[in-house]
């Protein structure tokens, strides 16, 4: 299995468990992070042992090319002395170390292409687990905003915020009624300012009236003496 298969499993799983319980986003963004220190802890051990095994293998392989160089050089003493079956045997165990590094060697192999993908993965979540914290503040800020406005979207489609302003409508409504009822009851009426200014100008209308006559008796007097 992947180590991005499994650490997706991990903080999935983690991550479900937290949701379920609705906890603080920041909690979820350090699990994540803290996943991924831990899977890299993992694999840089892992690629510890795999190198310690390579190195193992080296060494056998080491030892086995040395054994056969040992056996060919005894299968050739051998012949030097005329014992043709001491010569046969030497190369047969040669034979055989040679086997065994072969097949040692494809061990090999695996294990160097083992590590060469520990190395690749290692590398992929290091640029992962720095890219995650770079972007964890920004992360928070994004879900802190898109909180807010949800809140602010619940608040607006509130019943209880429908159920004040329709009540505020009725208020309204109702002190427009007693509006009109305060003036219905000063139609027909005059109030006591409006009646001192009635009498005011009433007083003035008469002033007027009293120099209209006198300017036109003037005029008309010495006419009736004529007359």
């Amino acid at each position: 299995m992947s180590i991005f298969s499994r650490l997706s499993d991990i903080v999935n799983s983690n991550l479900n468990a937290i949701l379920a319980r609705a906890e603080d986003p920041k909690k979820i963004i350090r699990l994540i992070i803290q996943e991924m220190e831990d899977t890299l802890v993992e694999v840089r051990s892992a690629a510890v042992q795999t190198i310690a095994e390579r190195k193992e293998v080296e060494r056998r392989l080491a030892g086995l090319a040395r054994a056969e160089a040992e056996w060919q050089r005894k299968a050739e003493l051998a012949l030097h002395h005329d014992r043709e079956d001491l010569a046969r045997g030497a190369l047969q165990a040669a034979a055989q170390m040679a086997r065994e590094r072969e097949t040692l060697g494809e061990q090999l192999n695996q294990i160097v292409a083992g590590l060469a993908q520990q190395n690749e993965d290692i590398g992929k979540l290091q640029a992962k687990l720095a890219d995650a914290k770079s972007r964890e503040q920004a992360l928070l800020s994004r879900h802190s905003i898109a909180s807010t406005r949800i809140r602010m979207r619940e608040h607006l489609h509130d019943d209880r915020l429908a159920d004040a302003g329709s009540r505020f409508e009725q208020f309204e409504r109702s002190l427009e009624v007693m509006e009109g009822r305060v003036e219905s009851y000063d139609l027909g009426r005059s109030t006591l300012e409006q009646q001192i200014s009635g009498l005011e100008s009433d007083a003035a209308v008469d002033r007027e009236l009293a120099a209209l006559k006198q300017r036109l008796g003037k005029r008309t007097a010495p006419n009736e003496t004529i007359g």
